[in-house]
């Protein structure tokens, strides 16, 4: 989209956001020499929000050998 002055935008502002919404291409606005833009907002998944924790003790592929009778179940009961 060709850069628009802030009259154009505010003329025409519901299209500009319609057509940026459909196409995902942003709006260059331009201010006084300074370009600004109006970009659609990707959604995050919730996964992207978990942090890595280090909480293995040991390694790894211990615990991919591990078999149920090592976990001391029986003296638990």
């Amino acid at each position: 989209m060709d850069p628009m002055s802030l009259t154009a935008l505010r003329n025409k502002l519901f299209k500009v956001v319609d057509h940026v919404i459909k196409t995902g291409i942003p709006a260059v606005i331009e201010r006084n020499s300074h370009r600004l833009k109006i970009v659609l907002e990707e959604k995050k998944s919730k996964l992207d929000n978990l942090k890595p924790h280090d909480c293995i003790v040991g390694d790894p592929e211990d615990l991919v050998k591990l078999k149920v009778a090592e976990w001391g179940e029986e003296n638990n009961l």
